[in-house]
């Protein structure tokens, strides 16, 4: 059930009238409309591995009760533990085995012995890694006492499931989500027009951008030995705009949804192709995952408070989780060791926290402006390349195509089988209103929120609402286009 199909409408619409309209009165009914809503959503993927989700959920709801009453040290290390290995467990089985067996098998056959590997035929149950880390995140927290156990299932269940952010995130942590949970909710008037703006605007970046973009950047990523080095460029080019807006469409989609219901989500994004360097790239990208592995992972191996050499090696571990959090494949991988190469050096020359409170506050003079149009431009350049790694379906072809770009009697030729059957131009066109818009509210957690708060733009509000609908409508496809994160 994907959020920009008319059964995700329809499912809402009932969600939403049973919620503010029948089970208002009941904290207790609304948590148990909403986790069963959860699992009906679930179920829609693949059934069957919603007994997973089921099993997951009550593994880390029984262990943190565990820790939280251990009497001993021994016994609370225990179900920490085990909690920790089952979760990971499963995601290694589903996610990772076939990618380590057969890379085992390749390794032994480079020595000139053959292996029989048996791999499992099985699909990456939807959601996996992104609720599987609300319950590491919720149980990590319990066994270091930041937080309490939760002694109610529902409520729980609710947190670890909650449909909005069920399969595509963004990851919370139950120190923000579960006291939103266990506390009554009244339907906010302004909270839920909020909300409306929210989904339309990641319905629009969605349908209108990321999946005309998806067009173009399959045809040029499967046939780029047919294409100039112009066109490379250009198909790389689009799937950042792509996987961005594809991504953060969902995250906006969500999140609206969430508010909707009375609930606030973390924001996962901050325009992050406007980013002056790789580090401010990613505090502001895939927010919620970034500062998952801060806290969990990288804070822990004592971060940048140890020596330079381990400080360098915590840097590359927590990229190289990335790029594998991402997928079994040698793609991505490499995608978050690059990422590393790219962070190393603002690091050591202390500039990785340079604009950690600095938004875009640009100084009066003119070389100010262009130093900093130049460092958004290197900062999306290099992401930019890095995205071949991550849409390509091996390293040869990320590098073959890498090379291609470079055929310097055509680099500056544009052409593409796609671009001949469909005109580019209006898509050049959204893509233009959609960048504007993004620079204006680029210092804002939420894009639209000063416009919408504005009572003298209320003409301007209407505007967008009709030509954001239009679009839509215009751009919208017989089928319903799949978010790209839903493989991950």
């Amino acid at each position: 059930m994907l959020f920009n199909s008319l059964n995700f409408a329809l499912f809402f619409l009932l969600i939403f009238i049973l919620y503010w309209f029948i089970t208002n009165k009941s904290l207790k009914l609304q948590n148990l409309l909403l986790l069963v809503s959860s699992y009906v959503f679930y179920a829609f993927w693949d059934w069957r591995f919603l007994f997973l989700l089921v099993f997951s959920t009550l593994l880390d709801y029984y262990s943190g009760i565990k820790i939280s009453n251990a009497k001993s040290e021994n016994a609370k290390r225990f179900w920490f533990w085990l909690s920790i290995s089952i979760n990971l467990g499963f995601l290694g089985i589903f996610k990772y085995y076939n990618f380590f067996v057969t890379s085992f098998a390749d390794l032994f056959l480079n020595f000139g012995y053959a292996l029989n590997p048996k791999t499992l035929n099985v699909i990456l149950p939807v959601g996996i890694s992104f609720y599987t880390f609300h319950g590491l995140s919720y149980i990590i927290d319990i066994y270091k006492g930041k937080i309490k156990s939760e002694k109610k299932f529902v409520e729980y269940g609710v947190f670890v499931s909650f449909f909005p952010l069920l399969v595509a995130g963004p990851i919370e942590r139950a120190t923000h989500l579960l006291p939103q949970i266990k506390q009554k909710r009244i339907f906010d008037y302004e909270k839920a027009v909020n909300g409306l703006r929210q989904i339309l605007w990641g319905l629009f970046k969605k349908i209108v951008i990321a999946d005309t973009c998806s067009i173009f950047v399959d045809d040029i990523f499967q046939n780029y030995s047919n294409y100039s080095g112009g066109t490379l460029i250009l198909g790389a080019v689009l799937f950042s705009f792509q996987i961005y807006c594809d991504f953060s469409g969902y995250s906006d989609i969500a999140i609206g949804v969430a508010k909707l219901l009375g609930i606030d989500l973390i924001t996962n994004f901050k325009t992050p192709y406007f980013s002056r360097n790789i580090a401010d790239f990613w505090r502001r990208w895939h927010i919620s995952l970034s500062s998952w592995f801060r806290d969990y992972v990288y804070i822990p191996l004592g971060g940048s408070q140890v020596s330079l050499v381990k400080s360098i090696r915590n840097i590359f571990i927590i990229f190289v989780l990335s790029g594998f959090w991402h997928g079994a494949n040698w793609t991505f991988l490499f995608w978050g060791i690059l990422n590393a190469l790219y962070f190393i050096p603002s690091f050591l020359r202390k500039k990785n926290r340079k604009y950690l409170r600095d938004n875009h506050n640009f100084q009066q003079d003119i070389l100010s402006k262009i130093n900093e149009f130049r460092d958004i431009f290197v900062t999306f350049t290099l992401t930019t390349f890095a995205w071949i790694f991550f849409r390509s379906k091996s390293l040869l072809d990320a590098f073959s195509y890498i090379k291609g770009i470079f055929k310097l009697d055509s680099l500056f030729t544009i052409q593409s089988a796609k671009m001949y059957e469909l005109s580019i131009r209006p898509l050049f066109f959204y893509l233009g209103v959609f960048l504007i818009i993004e620079w204006y509210y680029k210092n804002d957690d939420i894009v639209f929120e000063k416009f919408y708060n504005t009572r003298s733009s209320t003409f301007l509000k209407y505007i967008f609402y009709l030509f954001a609908i239009i679009s839509i409508l215009f751009s919208i496809k017989n089928q319903a286009a799949s978010f790209i994160y839903f493989q991950f």
